[in-house]
């Protein structure tokens, strides 16, 4: 139990870090008032442009990251390569990307105003399966360049995880990243019901 409570609890408070809320006021506004009310890195992006948004972009994925990071070493660092996690590392390192994706929905220190959480998702697949993770790069960076669109390449590279990690890892740690994209799928839900006209 407790490796899995170090992962859960670790990666919350990782994700609660309001990265584009501590950007934003840097330079004189609240993300959650303006835009789109998202408090990520595209609605820094439109209001900012691409230089100052850098940092939202950087800070959002290393959340990921280091929670995925977290319940690796927390569960005994177990990795096979190129499946990326394995044995008992897989349940904790699991969790606390969870955990990461849901402090930056529902920050701890940001009144649960937060985000939907797809850079966090991104970067703690890094630590969960590599080389799907670069395929999903990689798909994003061509997505990109044939559509002169970032935006397509980059929901291409995200909602292509999935298949990606098939090719190296068991169908149940593709199940696994599956339910980690059900809560973006989530968060986007609450923001359309969020925004409709009553």
């Amino acid at each position: 139990m407790v490796p899995l409570l170090v992962s859960v609890i670790g990666g919350y408070l990782l994700g609660s870090v309001p990265v584009a809320v501590l950007v934003a006021r840097a330079h004189g506004f609240d993300p959650r008032e303006v835009g789109d009310r998202n408090p990520g890195f595209w609605n820094v992006r439109q209001r900012l442009g691409w230089r100052a948004a850098v940092p939202v972009f950087a800070g959002d994925t290393l959340k990921g990251t280091l929670a995925g990071l977290l319940g690796l070493w927390a569960g005994g660092t177990h990795l096979t390569w190129p499946a990326g996690v394995s044995g008992d590392s897989v349940l904790p390192a699991y969790l606390a990307v969870a955990a990461a994706m849901a402090g930056h929905a529902w920050p701890v220190f940001a009144g649960f105003r937060g985000g939907r959480s797809i850079l966090a998702f991104v970067g703690g697949f890094a630590v969960i399966c590599p080389p799907g993770f670069l395929l999903g790069v990689a798909a994003l960076v061509g997505v990109a360049v044939v559509t002169r669109s970032f935006a397509i390449g980059a929901r291409t590279g995200v909602f292509g995880i999935p298949l990606f990690q098939l090719l190296f890892a068991p169908v149940t740690h593709v199940a696994a990243t599956g339910l980690l994209m059900c809560l973006i799928g989530l968060r986007f839900g609450q923001a359309a019901r969020t925004d409709r006209p009553s």
